[in-house]
């Protein structure tokens, strides 16, 4: 088991930034791929940003790439969502998941590859 807990959430105007962060626990975090999505009421879930387990490769959503950065310390376990540009539609809830992974080197966009979510933390961003 994996325990994912995100944080850093909140209300900003936009073109502000917030930075995300998500605490793990439980198993060796550098052993897994990690992941962001978000989803708003009556939308289906959306990728946002992954990140192989060293960090060493990442890879974005077209609509937050450029204004979004993901990141990882696996020394401190944690995985971090910069967010800056910060726009309207940007506003959600964001979770962060967790892939078991073999290849050191391999990061996800599909939803269903991943075993392990946060409870999510909102993003609220006003115009």
């Amino acid at each position: 088991q994996v325990q994912l807990v995100e944080s850093g959430g909140g209300l900003v105007q936009a073109g502000g930034s917030l930075r995300l962060s998500c605490a793990a626990s439980g198993r060796t975090f550098s052993r897994y791929a990690m992941g962001w999505f978000r989803q708003t009421p009556g939308r289906e879930r959306e990728f946002v940003a992954a990140i192989d387990r060293s960090g060493g490769s990442t890879y974005y959503a077209d609509s937050v790439k450029g204004r979004f950065t993901i990141s990882r310390d696996n020394a401190e376990n944690t995985l971090y969502l910069r967010m800056n540009s910060l726009k309207p539609e940007d506003t959600a809830g964001y979770s962060c998941a967790a892939a078991y992974s073999v290849n050191p080197r391999i990061f996800f966009s599909d939803y269903k590859k991943y075993e392990y979510w946060g409870q999510g933390t909102q993003v609220t961003v006003s115009s």
